[in-house]
């Protein structure tokens, strides 16, 4: 009998290789993909393979009967291009990455040590092609433009063409967005309030419609009901957040007519900066939803989180009067509806809570009483039993980073994350949700990591926390 060395040491090699991939991959979930039931604020969303979704500075687009969410992909140690996911959902609760619709090219302006921001993406109705527009970058933020990619189907890969040309020339802005009209007529946004009208195939500049109208006007943001152009956008505060604001027009050239704040001064827009506003269209009704952005740098993969909230729109009246920690829309009817639990609501101080390292339990006014620790590895745990936990913070300026991990009865880990409890306009809010669990027993355990967020703009501006604390309020489990 001849014997195969090439082929033992091949086999070998297989088992050794299979046995370093099981060491090395993390199990997020033991239960099915991050099941969640309504749309959340705030807290990180997890995708069919228990990740967290990666998708700032978005857009979604509707194509039969599935919601395509376009976005930043982010990692936790550099701002550089890292790609665009695309993910899809058919209620615009559950999220599955689809695939990274454009990923870092191999040379030019979004290669390594690039930047790549504010994807949008519009379906072209004569062409029938997908058109996706970007503002790319150097690290250094000195060489930007507006870019843009095609591909023939929603999901990719797009291929990038380079600059969107006007006269000949890119267009050489920073923030921008993108605006289909009723006739599909397609329009590029730039900070400031400047307009440009795209070529009927969408790949290049006609003309100029709207001159700058305003300083100060960042994350550019358009929709249009009965006729009415809303156009929304933010103050200069780099990735801070601040309080936007909105101008209406008849015409989409003008003139312009300032209107004031969309939500409550001083909520900071409640603590996130618009992207973009989805109208979802059903039988019965519209419901516009306000897509926002709560950055988290340096951690913008894992703790950047979203801020979607139902619009309030009558006439040139813009809104978000109240804060929704969740709530839910029928994508069919396009009625939206407040979140009705029941749950049970466990305090900071209750003796179930177990806390290990230096924590004080300080009176906080109105909103009772308050934990909080920012000596590192701290941590308090609770075990329960039910299906889903939620964490309350009293966010803040002297809040950084907290490490969750919720394990079985059997101590399986299901959910690792790093949240940010950072919040410039202080108010109790949940800054984690589990998904949805098989009904059992179950520990979490909150520990601080020692980190914050915080970092310096171009004029070398501090922004950002003070410290490192983590913030306990409440805890409700369902």
């Amino acid at each position: 009998m001849s014997i195969s060395y090439n082929s033992i040491f091949r086999d070998l090699f297989k088992k050794i290789i299979c046995v370093i991939f099981l060491i090395n991959t993390p199990i997020l979930f033991a239960q099915l993909s991050g099941k969640t039931d309504s749309i959340y604020s705030g807290i990180p969303w997890f995708d069919q393979n228990g990740n967290v979704v990666s998708a700032h500075g978005a857009c979604i687009i509707k194509e039969t009967d599935k919601f395509y969410l376009f976005g930043e992909a982010h990692s936790d140690t550099s701002n550089a291009f890292a790609g665009f996911n695309c993910y899809s959902s058919k209620d615009l609760y559950n999220w599955k990455l689809e695939r990274i619709a454009l990923p870092v090219q191999k040379l030019g302006k979004l290669g390594t040590n690039s930047v790549g921001e504010r994807v949008k993406v519009m379906k072209n109705p004569k062409t029938k092609e997908y058109v996706m527009f970007m503002h790319a970058d150097s690290i250094t933020y000195k060489s930007q433009f507006v870019g843009y990619a095609t591909s023939k189907t929603i999901i990719g890969p797009y291929q990038f063409k380079g600059a969107l040309l006007f006269n000949g020339k890119p267009i050489k802005k920073w923030d921008m967005g993108t605006f289909q009209d009723d006739d599909g007529s397609g329009y590029i946004l730039i900070h400031g309030g400047e307009i440009y009208k795209l070529s009927e195939d969408y790949k290049s500049v006609v003309e100029q419609i709207n001159p700058n109208m305003t300083s100060g006007f960042e994350s550019p943001t358009m929709f249009k009901k009965e006729g009415l152009y809303y156009f929304i956008g933010s103050h200069l505060t780099s990735w801070e957040r601040n309080d936007n604001y909105y101008y209406t027009s008849n015409s989409i050239k003008g003139p312009w007519i300032s209107r004031g704040l969309i939500a409550p001064e001083g909520s900071l827009t409640w603590n996130s900066q618009c992207t973009f506003v989805l109208p979802i269209v059903g039988t019965k009704d519209i419901t516009y939803m306000f897509m926002g952005d709560r950055w988290s740098f340096p951690k913008q993969a894992s703790s950047a989180t979203y801020v979607w909230q139902p619009l309030l729109v009558s006439g040139t009246s813009l809104s978000m009067p109240t804060y929704q920690e969740g709530w839910q829309i029928n994508v069919a009817t396009g009625i939206a509806s407040t979140l009705k639990t029941v749950d049970t609501t466990i305090e900071n101080t209750d003796k179930q809570i177990q806390y290990t390292g230096n924590w004080k339990h300080i009176n906080n006014g109105n909103s009772g009483s308050v934990s909080k620790s920012d000596e590192k590895d701290s941590s308090f745990s609770i075990q329960f039993s039910g299906q889903q936990i939620a964490l309350y913070s009293y966010v803040g300026v002297e809040n950084g980073y907290a490490k969750i991990v919720l394990s079985d009865k059997k101590r399986k880990v299901m959910v690792t994350s790093i949240i940010d409890m950072y919040g410039k306009s202080p108010l109790s809010t949940p800054v984690f949700r589990s998904p949805l669990l098989k009904k059992d027993d179950y520990k979490l355990t909150v520990y601080v990591t020692g980190e914050r967020p915080n970092w310096s703009d171009k004029r070398n501006t501090i922004y950002g926390s003070t410290g490192n604390f983590v913030s306990m309020d409440k805890l409700i489990i369902n």
